[in-house]
């Protein structure tokens, strides 16, 4: 993407401020919307407007070419603790960022989904197999989809595409360094091992993720953008690691023997297995996943290898 005028929500937190500093820095006009929650202003390069409201409000900047929604409450302790806003969020936040962006004649609408939806599986997952919502947090973004498969529908003019993300990390020198436990468990047992402390590993560590680096992400999103698809897609490795596993390069990458402590999984239907099938994107986009989880481990722990 390039001269385009572009929103993103929830653009000062993670996933949003990746994406919109790479939007800034390709010579589009960006503005980047969030309420504070999980993201700050410093995350934004100066080449990103940064516009503090909510999604849930009323007058919000659509008036773009294309809107990622990425704002939401995103992680099922937070659906939990307040199920009700979170509903509000995830939901209706979604509702009134889309009606606001139609209303203004933007037709492409990139939205962020869940892959925790797929539960635990061992074999890749494809967007077309059956989901269940276990947490508040799966059902306030599958009920996102279903207002996307209305839209999609019903109006012609209007593309809304989903994508659902796979364990996205990055480390503290990226844009989670403020978010303590909501942070990405890559940086937080990088941040633990570089300081000589244990990781903590629920159950005996061999559960496995399909560890995806932002950077791809960014590139997924630009891309289902660009296609002005319609849908749900993977943005994922296809190449899940073990939390044993992750420690291990995290040692390696820092040249430390840390190990780690293992305590029981406190919650129920907890997720053991994710791995993504991203079939559809590649052939949609042509999109594939370009830093593998040992350079992504690498990247994450540079920055304490530098300050040693």
């Amino acid at each position: 993407m390039n001269d385009a005028r572009v929103l993103v929500t929830g653009g000062a937190g993670f996933i949003g401020s990746n994406l919109a500093n790479a939007l800034a820095a390709a010579g589009n006009d960006v503005i980047a919307l969030d309420n504070g929650y999980l993201g700050t202003p410093e995350n934004l390069s100066a080449a990103v407007e940064f516009v503090e409201a909510d999604v849930l409000d009323e007058g919000l900047p659509t008036d773009v070419d294309v809107v990622f929604h990425l704002a939401a409450l995103s992680s099922r302790q937070m659906l939990e603790e307040n199920p009700r806003q979170g509903a509000r969020v995830n939901i209706e936040g979604f509702v009134n960022v889309v009606e606001q962006a139609r209303d203004d004649g933007c037709d492409t609408v990139v939205y962020a989904s869940t892959s925790s939806a797929y539960g635990s599986r061992t074999e890749p997952s494809p967007e077309d197999m059956d989901l269940e919502a276990s947490t508040g947090y799966d059902a306030s973004m599958l009920g996102r989809e279903r207002y996307a498969e209305y839209y999609n529908d019903f109006y012609d003019e209007l593309t809304c595409a989903g994508a659902r993300f796979f364990s996205v990390y990055q480390g503290y020198g990226g844009a989670e360094g403020h978010k303590g436990d909501y942070a990405n468990t890559v940086s937080q047992f990088a941040d633990d091992i570089a300081n000589g402390e244990s990781p903590v590993l629920w159950g005996d560590g061999t559960q496995t993720r399909d560890f995806t680096h932002v950077d791809d992400i960014v590139r997924g999103l630009e891309l289902i953008a660009d296609h002005e698809l319609a849908g749900v897609y993977n943005l994922g490795t296809g190449d899940p690691y073990s939390f044993n596993e992750m420690v291990e390069l995290i040692n390696d990458a820092l040249g430390t023997a840390v190990e780690p402590e293992y305590e029981p999984i406190p919650l129920e239907n907890y997720v053991h297995d994710t791995c993504a099938d991203i079939t559809r994107i590649r052939e949609a986009t042509g999109w594939e996943p370009e830093v593998d989880f040992e350079e992504g481990v690498r990247r994450v722990c540079a920055p304490y290898r530098t300050s040693a």
